[in-house]
């Protein structure tokens, strides 16, 4: 996978269309990423201990990674991201403006 923890994307279809967001997590295994205000759904948590508060939190849930797309630091655009090889180092780039994504 091309998108990594911390990248900033942007979202390309469904119900969240245009919306960007900070990639809390990654999930190779099944292609898909967690970003930050993206995908929230509504999680009930039941009081486990006497005392404790149970209640409605909202959660982001995952979203596959074909659906999103890195937004790049020098267009600030969304872009699809390239692989050139440097002395043993796979460098990712933006494939509109050729810009390194850190």
């Amino acid at each position: 996978m091309k998108i990594k923890k911390g990248d900033t994307v942007q979202v390309l279809s469904g119900n969240d269309k245009g919306k960007t967001g900070e990639v809390l997590e990654v999930i190779p295994k099944s292609q898909k990423v967690i970003v930050k205000g993206v995908n929230i759904r509504k999680k009930h948590i039941k009081p486990k201990k006497q005392g404790e508060e149970g209640g409605i939190i909202p959660v982001e849930c995952s979203i596959h990674s074909s659906k999103v797309n890195i937004v790049c630091q020098k267009c600030n655009r969304p872009t699809r991201v390239g692989i050139i090889k440097e002395e043993k180092n796979k460098i990712r780039i933006c494939k509109k403006c050729g810009n390194k994504i850190k």
